[in-house]
Parts: C-alpha cells; structure tokens; sequence
C-alpha cells in the first residue's frame, strides 16, 4: 500500500512487459526508477544466426555487448564442465550445442550463463521438439553424429528444400564408404580467405576429401531447419526419375553428388558423375563457379 501510494504521488506508473532487475532492500525511489525504465534499455537482443561457429558467436556478442569478453565465452563453449546431454562422454568442445537464436542478454549475465542458455536451448529443440535421441537411435547413429551431419547442413544449404536431398547425400556417401568431399569441413577452423583446394591436399580430421566418415565434431551451430533435414532426409529418387533413366536397370539410384544450380543457392543433384560433371560445367557456364 505504501508503495502504491508513493507511485501516485509520483505520477503513476505504466509497465513495459519484460525483464527487470531489482536489488534487494533497494528504496522505492530506484525501483520506481527501474520499473520506468523499458526492457530494451536494460536488455541487449543479440542474434546469432544459424550456421554461426563458436568463434563468430563471441565475435558476435563482443561486439553487440562490448562489457562482454570474448576469450571468456570462447573459454567456456570449450569447458568439459559444462553439461550437454547431447556432448559424447569425453568430448570438451560445444560445438554444435549452442543453439543459434535471438537472445536477450542482461547486465546481470555473465559469459558463462549465455553459453549454458545456449545449451539448453539446445537440448530443448533438439531433444524435445525434434525428438532427435530416439531418431537418432533407430539410425544407427549418436544423436552427436546428427548434429555434425546437421551443421554441414547449414553450411552448405541455402534454400530449404534443399536441405534434405543434402542430407541424403551425406548418407549415402557414408553407406557407400565414399569420403563426403565438403568444402565447408575443409574450412573450419581456418583463417578467412583459406583456399579449399589447397586444404584439400593437407591431411587432417577435417579433411573430408581424404579421410571417410564423418568428421570429428560439428563444424557450425546448426538451427532446427537442418536438425530436421538430418532427422528427415530426403528418400532417394524414384526409378522415373531423369537422373535415374540412364542407369542400368538393375543400378539403385541414389543422390550421390550436388553443385550450385542458381543465384538463389539452389543445388542440382546427380546420381552419376557424368550428370554432375554437366551440372558443374552449366554452373561454371552461369558464373556460380570458380573456373
């Protein structure tokens, strides 16, 4: 009641829905002060976006939150303490476990509280709403293993109906023990401007050119769209299909390679080398390529 009546004889109050901070034992005056002041100006809403890798996120809110310290948040994304139910037993790195989104970060917050927000968010897409630990399970696969499936995803789909031809691409190419051969997993962790074709030639865990199988880790936070994607890939095409009428009959048809087809990022898909050789040949034609 007493402060109902302080806030009259102050001229009222009108509340903006959201966060806010209150000290304990304050006096009315600072909360009244505080309680006028609108979220926004208290909450900073940094975006990451999907396909961000652990880096960019620090770079990212460094700069949108300059009290933050980015060798803190990068720190703690590596922390084998931090807990993740979808992090396999030994692992250190939170690479993609940090689920990308709009976050409102407070002054209150601190590097470590955004990286285990990051986590949970995770675990509450990946492991609740897209079921990912029984679908992986019935895969054959780690629930890890779909979410490094799932970041190449990000990193080499633009359009979303391409995301699920891609992930049958990757799984077709594990099944057939052939190296996956993506660029994106050639670029992680290099500097900017880093020339595939030569990292190609360099051995290493990354190097999906010379080494089969998946690599180690994610190479990107991945958002829900390509979590789906590698939950739900693509089936392969059907027997009527173009690309599948130039195969022996007794061939099974399987999407095996993709190329840039537009300005949009859409992907042209083959299950032969000729067809994809002609596919690169009319991107390069299109300037989509390098030549």
């Amino acid at each position: 009641d007493v402060f109902k009546w302080y806030v009259e004889q102050k001229g009222g109050l009108e509340l903006t829905p959201g966060y806010y901070q209150l000290p304990v034992n304050d006096h009315m005056g600072n909360v009244l002060a505080r309680l006028r002041t609108p979220p926004a100006e208290t909450y900073h809403r940094v975006t990451f976006p999907e396909g961000f890798t652990i880096e960019q996120m620090a770079d990212r809110l460094a700069a949108e939150v300059p009290r933050f310290d980015r060798e803190a948040f990068v720190e703690r994304a590596h922390s084998p303490f931090v807990v993740s139910r979808l992090r396999p037993a030994g692992g250190t790195s939170l690479e993609g476990l940090l689920f990308p989104d709009t976050y409102q970060v407070s002054n209150a917050d601190n590097e470590a509280q955004v990286v285990e927000r990051m986590v949970a968010l995770m675990e509450r897409v990946a492991i609740d709403q897209e079921d990912i630990l029984p679908e992986a399970e019935a895969m054959g696969l780690r629930p890890y293993d779909i979410l490094i499936v799932a970041s190449m995803i990000e990193k080499e789909a633009k359009l979303d109906e391409d995301r699920p031809k891609i992930a049958r691409v990757i799984y077709n190419r594990l099944f057939i023990g052939m190296p996956l051969q993506i660029d994106a997993t050639l670029l992680y962790g290099q500097p900017r401007g880093a020339s595939p074709t030569a990292l190609s030639e360099i051995d290493g865990p990354y190097n999906t050119y010379m080494r089969v199988g998946l690599p180690p880790t994610p190479i990107a936070n991945p958002g829900r769209a390509s979590i789906r994607a590698a939950l739900n890939p693509s089936p392969n095409p059907a027997p009527g299909d173009p690309i599948c009428r130039e195969l022996p009959a007794d061939q099974e048809c399987l999407y095996i390679y993709y190329v840039l087809a537009n300005e949009e990022g859409g992907h042209a898909f083959a299950a032969t080398l000729e067809q994809h050789e002609a596919n690169v040949a009319a991107a390069r034609q299109a300037g989509l390529l390098l030549l």
